[in-house]
């Protein structure tokens, strides 16, 4: 089945499932697990911050989750399909037309205007050249980016940037959201800005997204809230901030 079908068909349950996922390394002739046995459901529409300190594992369950890195131990399912004994080939198809990456970083084209950068999903996933301009200036025009689409990265500010990247992110309307700090290397007013369009966008799509962040306060106007700690996943109460 492919990844387009399985998004059209539908699925009952969590968009996301991450089921006993271990992840070792090896380094400096010892074996260091990161993540230890982590379970983690994601809804349609549900909003998840991941919190904890610096080298928890965050990073590495966000690239487990988006397909970009196997876990030494567990399932990852997106939409109900089951990924460890998925080539490459297939896990690739998933990844483009399922999932959206934001990072701190843009990761932007620089010889590419903003409409470009958006458009690039959507021409890589096969669709027409006509179509992909059009909803990838839909995307950008909801974002607040209207007048810039044909602006490269250089001549846009951070946030502007950032909110490109978000674009390109739901680019291909994926399922599934992962971002890791995508308001860290904004100033405060910025990233309150791209943080509440961020939170509109994803809501307004039935995206399910896991953010990670060190920001308390943006954590808790997310729908829950869970924290990486000692490998493991811990769900803990939000103390919620209204939007």
């Amino acid at each position: 089945m492919s990844s387009r079908r399985l998004r059209q068909g539908g699925v009952d349950g969590p968009a996301l499932a991450l089921r006993g996922i271990r992840r070792r390394f090896r380094q400096g002739g010892e074996d260091l697990e990161i993540l230890r046995g982590v379970d983690l459901h994601l809804r349609p529409g549900e909003i998840t911050a991941l919190v904890g300190p610096s080298g928890a594992g965050k990073s590495t369950l966000l690239h487990i989750a988006g397909l970009l890195e196997r876990p030494s131990v567990g399932e990852v399912e997106i939409l109900g399909r089951t990924t460890s004994r998925l080539g490459e080939k297939e896990r690739t198809a998933i990844r483009r037309d399922q999932v959206g990456f934001v990072y701190q970083f843009h990761h932007l084209l620089a010889d590419f205007t903003a409409l470009e950068n958006v458009m690039l999903p959507r021409l890589l996933a096969g669709v027409p050249r006509r179509r992909a301009r059009e909803s990838a200036a839909a995307v950008l025009e909801r974002l607040g980016l209207g007048h810039r689409l044909g602006h490269r990265p250089g001549r846009l500010s951070g946030g502007e940037q950032q909110r490109v990247a978000i674009a390109r992110a739901l680019a291909n309307k994926p399922a599934i959201l992962l971002a890791d700090e995508p308001t860290g290397n904004l100033d405060a007013a910025t990233a309150e800005q791209v943080f509440a369009l961020l939170l509109d966008v994803t809501r307004a799509e039935r995206v399910a997204a896991l953010i990670a962040t060190h920001n308390p306060e943006l954590a808790a106007r997310m729908d829950r809230t869970v924290e990486m700690r000692a490998g493991l996943i811990v769900e803990r109460e939000a103390e919620r901030v209204p939007a």
